[in-house]
């Protein structure tokens, strides 16, 4: 088979029907998708609270949760006996 007509078939069908395809709608969020959870605060926040940096820490503690998690979703469990 020559190079140059391996993915022709593939190409011809992609220019029929590019002109009849609508676009995804930005103004519109996927389905499925989900808000990433937010720390919780027992008081609710004022400009002049003097826990700012708990505050700070918590979130930082929950960010490199969030990450944490991510990076183990790449390697297999361990196996516990």
């Amino acid at each position: 088979m020559n190079l140059k007509q391996l993915y022709q078939d593939i190409y011809q069908k992609f220019l029929e029907k590019k002109d009849g395809h609508q676009g995804y709608d930005f103004q519109h969020s996927p389905v499925g998708s989900a808000t990433p959870p937010v720390p919780t605060f027992p008081e609710k926040v004022k400009w002049w609270t003097l826990d700012r940096p708990w505050r700070l820490q918590k979130i930082r503690d929950k960010r490199d949760e969030q990450q944490q998690d991510i990076i183990n979703l790449k390697s297999p469990p361990s196996a516990k006996p």
